[in-house]
This record gives structure tokens, C-alpha cells and sequence, in this order.
């Protein structure tokens, strides 16, 4: 199992099966980092210039699945992080108060670690994250848990999202500002 730089465990065996699409691929299957990052990697960025700038992993944007002639993890620029709002071993969804330094209920997961790799000049390999919620996030770095287990929310937890839940719906309710405020300044 792949481990955090400290040796704790990240939950999963392979990083990769997490990995939807490159956070630098277009719509189009253009490589949005040789665009606008080529001078980091004027090789890379040349290369993929002279394929009208085509992802090599993508190949053609009509098919669902990659379909080019690399692996996402050969790839040197490869990074995916997981934008749903929504712990991916248990499915609890995120409440964020506004105006609150609460903490949050999902955190961000590492499953690859970015350090130095022999990709390009010291460019740091690649970054995949998911997120988890705190309480699986505390199972999976405990070393007894996997990312991909089938688990349901923890009992703290959905009270935790209940709590926020209930005090989002006082917020949505009317009152009006005479009955919010002491009208002679008490």
C-alpha cells in the first residue's frame, strides 16, 4: 500500500485508480499545462506543440476513455484533484458555514505525495487527492482503513452535518431587522 512521506498509509494500493482525468486536459484533449506552462518544460511543451498541443494520454477527446499511447503515470505533469464535495469512502457530502471557523467535515486526501522524481528538471511527480471526510481521513492515516472500503457515514459525523444542516435552515428564515435590533440602541 502507498504511504505518506512520514509512513503512514494512504488507503490505497494504486493512486491511479482514483484518476478521472488530468486537471490540465481541456475539453478538447489539449494539454492545457504545455499552453500556458511550456517555458517549465520547453521539451514537453514542444513536443506536444508539434501534436497541435494533443494530450498523449487522452487521444481522442470523442471516446470516454483515454485512448492515446501513454498512462496518465507516465505522464511528466500528470495531477488530478478530486473536486466533488464528497467523501469518497463513505459518501458524506460537505456543509461549510459561511462566516465560520468551524472546521470542515472533508479534508483533502493525499494519495500521491508530490516530491523530486527524474521527470524533466527536479518538477515535482504527481499530485492526486481526493477528499475524505475527517473521520475516515483519521481511519485511513491510522493504517486499518482503505480508501476504497464500502463504509457508511460515522454516527459523529452525521450529526455533525445535521447540526450545520439545521442551523443553515435558521439562516434561511425571515426576520425582519425591527425585530433583530433593539430600535433605541440597548
Amino acid at each position: 500500500m502507498e504511504k505518506t512521506p512520514s509512513g503512514t498509509s494512504v488507503g490505497v494500493d494504486d493512486p491511479y485508480g482514483f484518476v478521472g482525468r488530468c486537471d490540465h486536459l481541456t475539453d478538447e484533449g489539449r494539454c492545457r499545462f504545455a499552453v500556458e506552462h511550456g517555458d517549465r518544460d520547453p521539451a514537453f511543451a514542444d513536443a506536444r506543440s508539434a501534436d497541435e498541443f494533443r494530450c498523449p494520454v487522452a487521444g481522442d477527446p470523442d471516446e470516454p476513455d483515454p485512448t492515446g499511447p501513454w498512462e496518465w503515470d507516465d505522464c511528466p505533469h500528470f495531477r488530478c484533484r478530486n473536486r466533488d464535495r464528497e467523501c469518497v469512502r463513505c459518501g458524506l457530502e460537505e456543509r461549510r458555514m459561511a462566516h465560520s471557523d468551524e472546521r470542515p467535515l472533508l479534508e483533502e486526501h493525499h494519495l500521491s505525495y508530490r516530491s523530486q522524481s527524474t521527470h524533466g528538471d527536479g518538477d515535482p511527480s504527481h499530485e492526486i487527492t481526493v477528499y475524505l471526510c475527517r473521520w475516515c481521513h483519521a481511519k485511513v492515516h491510522d493504517s486499518w482503513a482503505r480508501v476504497d472500503d464500502d463504509a457508511a457515514p460515522d454516527p459523529e459525523a452525521l450529526a455533525e452535518q445535521e447540526a450545520r444542516r439545521s442551523r443553515e435552515q435558521d439562516e434561511l428564515g425571515f426576520q425582519s431587522a425591527a425585530d433583530r435590533f433593539d430600535r433605541d440602541g440597548e
